[in-house]
Parts: structure tokens; C-alpha cells; sequence
């Protein structure tokens, strides 16, 4: 059975998602799709174990090896990521069931659940494969199950943004493609491995040097780098709430992925940040995303809005420390995937049950909710806390290895300005404080209860893990580690 780990992590889901449709009861489906995400969690845990102790797995479907048969493997980078998407899509569904009660009309519900799992077997298979066109197939099965879940949401608005997400993934997409094809033109190979091998004879041609133009763009597009970003805060917004906490948590991390794979495996460092001034590029950019998403987070009245903009300024970060081009640069990137998937599973999920009770996320709504809903607002405080790097967080964490990132690499100018936009941060979390415990709740709605124990028990599991790898990075900061100096080449 552990041979057969990184097919299992793709296969479950893609299995459970018809099988969705043979339950008729919205509560057993919703139990089946549990037990199949909690399964995959446990099979990502023994997957980083074993790669951690015994180096990279290679699994070779059909028994073809490569590069003529596909393969999926799984190194210390994205068995970290597979942890991650599968433990925070564990999580996020045990709130599910009741979220989309008031969300979602019942006949939508087997749907839900079917295309959940659809998008978790895309994100799954994107980070597991060794084979660039597979990297294409699972992008569309996650993307299109992403459309669909987007458009569930009752606001006519949703279906405007799903389709605005479609166009703009549509396009990241066929980029992406374009440029494997590229690829494929010059090296008559689609194996990772084997392409990083014979792109180095054909390093100099102009098709490689637009493949990777092609290639950068569409992975850029799709994980909302200032400013391609302009179709993640209306999805975000407009998603029913689970949908948002789940695509938040997980759908840019694995595009943060796809660019560090490309680079650092496929194209190589050399060529990626020599060859090419694609650090200047990518510096600048995150720079910005960080300080404009962040100031246009502060004038929003929609609460899903103000974190839509902070995710786009979060993406910033992690490019920021994948652009110093270091070990410790990456590290404190992958730290900050980590991190920032907890951060915003926590608040998205906090907002969801927010939702539940009183119908709105619109600010103006949260006056008094401090009083009313203690453990959900004290959820949002502490994750807003951790979203700013507040010590004893996690976003103190990867914030504090991104400054020490700066510092060796003599980017002064960098670390004062990482630091000037987590001030920011401080502007648009205390807007949400300030309404909920400093305004009185508004005329006649005094009745509001606490959200359900379904909706707090995986917040508070997401704002204790927030503050436990805050205090004990050891874990966490072992495994960013360890992935970041396999892809430098440096032996522990």
C-alpha cells in the first residue's frame, strides 16, 4: 500500500466525485466527501514522512517508466504542499454541511460536494505529476470545478465573477499550454525531469525563451500576482462561503507552486534568474501587489472584499521572498504558503458562520457582533493579528524569515517597505475590530446567537494551529527548509 501513496492522493477523490450522486441525503454525501478528504489528509501525512526520511518517491503509472510513461513525484516541496491542501480541504468541509444550508438550495447540495472533490483531485494531481502536460489536464479539472463552485452562490453577482474567473483562467490557461507545447517542440519530451535535462542544449533559442514568457504569465494569471488579479476579489466575494474559505486556502498556493517548479526544476535557476531578469520583474511586482491590494482593502465596505484584496497582497509576499532567489528567500515563501493558508481558512470560515447568522458581510453589518458572537469575532481578531505578524502568529513568523531573507541578501530597501505593508494591515483589521466591539449592534437585532459548534470547532482549529506553529516553528520551518534547499541543490 505505500507504494502506491502518490496515485492513492489523486485517485480517492477522483473516484468519490460520481459517487456523490448514488447518496440521496445531503448529510450522508457530505459525510462520504469527509471521510475521502480526511483519508487523503492521512496519506499526505505518511507521504511527507517518508519522503522526509527516505528522499523523493517516484511513481511510475502502468509500470511505463519515463519519459515514456507518466510519473508522479513527490519530493520534499510537494509533499509539503499536498499536506497542506488536503489537511485545510479536511477542515474547511466539516463546516460545510451547515454553511450551505442557508447558502446553497438543497438540490445544489450532491453538486457541491462532487465538485469539491473535482477540484481537490485537480489541485492534488497539479502538485503530485512529473509530466508537464498532465499539469495542464489536472489546471482545467480544478479550474472549470472551481467555475462551477463559484457560481453556486445565490448573488446573481456570483455567476458574473465565476464568469469573469473563467475568462481570466481561460487565458492563464491556454498560456500555459502554449507554452508547454513550446517546450514539447524542442525537447520531443514532457517529463519534467527529462525536459530540465535537454533544455540546457537548447537553453539559448528563442522558442525556450518565449515558452517561458508564456508560461510565467499563465501561472501568473492564475495565482493573482498585481496586476493579473483582477478576477480573485469578486470570486472570492460572491462565492458561497465555504467555497471562499476552501479556494483561498489553497487554489493560489498551488500556483505559487507551479512557478517555483518551473523555474527551479524545469528551466533551471541559471536560466530563470540569469539569463532572464525575471527577479527584477517579479520583485517589482510583488512590491506593488503588496501596497496597492493592500490600500484598496482599506476603502472596502464588503468584509470578504477587505480579505480578497489582503490574499492579493499576501501573494505579493510569497513572490517577494521567491524573487530574493536565496534558500532562506524561498523558505520564508513556502513558510508563508503555509501560514497564509491557515490565516484566511480561519477568517473566510469565521466570516462564513458571520454569514449564517446574520445573512451579510457587508461591514456596516458587524456593529455589535463583538458582544454577540465572542468566539467568532475573537476567531477573526486573532487571525487578523496573525495576518498582520503580530509575535506569537504565524504571520510573525514567515514575515520575520522574509526580513532575515532581505537583510543576507542586502535588500535593505526591501525589508523597510515588507515592513510598511504590514503597518497596513493594521489599517483594514482594526475597521473590522472598530465596528464589531466599538459600535453598538444596530436598532433590532439584538437576538443574534453564537454560530453553531459545526462552524467553530474547524475555526478554532485553524486560530489554535494559528497560534501553536507561531510559538513551535519547528515542524513547519523544518520542512520549508528542507524543500527549499533540495531546490538550491544543498545538501542538509
Amino acid at each position: 500500500m505505500l507504494a502506491h501513496l502518490p496515485i492513492l492522493q489523486v485517485v480517492l477523490p477522483l473516484m468519490a466525485a460520481p459517487l456523490c450522486w448514488f447518496l440521496n441525503r445531503s448529510k450522508l454525501v457530505w459525510m462520504f466527501a469527509l471521510l475521502v478528504c480526511a483519508a487523503t489528509s492521512v496519506n499526505s501525512i505518511l507521504l511527507l514522512i517518508e519522503v522526509m526520511k527516505s528522499g523523493p518517491i517516484i511513481y511510475e503509472l502502468g509500470g511505463w517508466e519515463a519519459p515514456w510513461g507518466i510519473e508522479y513525484r513527490i519530493d520534499q516541496l510537494n509533499a509539503f504542499l499536498l499536506l497542506i491542501i488536503s489537511t485545510i480541504g479536511t477542515v474547511v468541509l466539516f463546516a460545510a454541511q451547515t454553511s450551505i444550508q442557508k447558502e446553497l438550495d438543497e438540490d445544489r447540495h450532491t453538486l457541491f460536494y462532487s465538485l469539491y472533490l473535482l477540484s481537490l483531485t485537480g489541485m492534488f494531481g497539479i502538485v503530485a505529476t512529473g509530466d508537464a502536460f498532465n499539469v495542464f489536464v489536472f489546471l482545467e479539472i480544478s479550474s472549470l470545478s472551481a467555475y462551477a463552485l463559484i457560481a453556486l452562490g445565490r448573488d446573481r453577482r456570483a455567476l458574473w465573477a465565476a464568469y469573469q474567473y473563467l475568462i481570466m483562467g481561460t487565458i492563464g490557461a491556454t498560456f500555459i499550454l502554449i507554452g508547454i507545447g513550446m517546450l514539447y517542440q524542442m525537447t520531443g519530451t514532457l517529463n519534467m525531469s527529462d525536459l530540465a535535462t535537454r533544455l540546457v542544449d537548447v537553453g539559448h533559442t528563442r522558442t525556450v525563451f518565449a515558452a517561458f514568457a508564456f508560461l510565467i504569465v499563465g501561472i501568473c494569471l492564475k495565482l493573482a500576482l498585481f496586476p493579473l488579479h483582477l478576477w480573485l476579489p469578486n470570486a472570492y466575494a460572491y462565492a458561497p462561503s465555504i467555497v471562499t474559505a476552501f479556494l483561498a486556502a489553497t487554489a493560489t498556493k498551488v500556483a505559487v507552486y507551479l512557478l517555483i517548479r518551473f523555474t527551479f526544476t524545469v528551466f533551471g535557476i541559471s536560466f530563470s534568474f540569469t539569463t532572464l531578469p525575471l527577479q527584477s520583474i517579479l520583485m517589482v511586482l510583488g512590491l506593488m501587489g503588496v501596497f496597492a491590494a493592500s490600500i484598496t482593502a482599506i476603502y472596502q465596505q464588503n468584509v470578504k472584499h477587505i480579505l480578497a484584496y489582503s490574499s492579493i497582497a499576501q501573494v505579493g509576499y510569497m513572490i517577494i521572498g521567491y524573487s530574493i532567489n536565496t534558500s532562506t528567500g524561498v523558505m520564508a515563501s513556502l513558510l508563508h504558503l503555509f501560514n497564509h493558508a491557515l490565516m484566511k481558512g480561519a477568517l473566510f470560515l469565521a466570516l462564513g458562520a458571520v454569514m449564517y447568522r446574520i445573512g451579510s458581510v457587508q461591514l456596516s453589518q458587524f456593529q455589535g457582533l463583538g458582544r454577540q458572537m465572542p468566539l467568532t469575532m475573537s476567531a477573526i481578531v486573532i487571525g487578523g493579528l496573525s495576518l498582520i505578524g503580530v509575535p506569537l502568529t504565524v504571520g510573525f513568523v514567515s514575515k520575520w524569515y522574509l526580513l532575515i531573507a532581505s537583510v543576507e541578501a542586502g535588500m535593505w530597501p526591501v525589508a523597510v517597505l515588507i515592513l510598511l505593508g504590514s503597518l497596513l494591515a493594521i489599517v483594514y483589521i482594526w475597521r473590522i475590530v472598530e465596528t464589531a466591539y466599538f459600535r453598538p449592534p444596530l436598532p433590532g437585532r439584538e437576538a443574534v446567537k453564537e454560530a453553531p459548534w459545526t462552524f467553530l470547532g474547524p475555526i478554532w482549529l485553524l486560530v489554535i494551529a494559528n497560534i501553536y506553529f507561531g510559538i513551535d516553528t519547528r515542524l513547519s520551518v523544518q520542512v520549508a527548509q528542507a524543500a527549499s534547499q533540495s531546490l538550491f541543490g544543498i545538501n542538509p
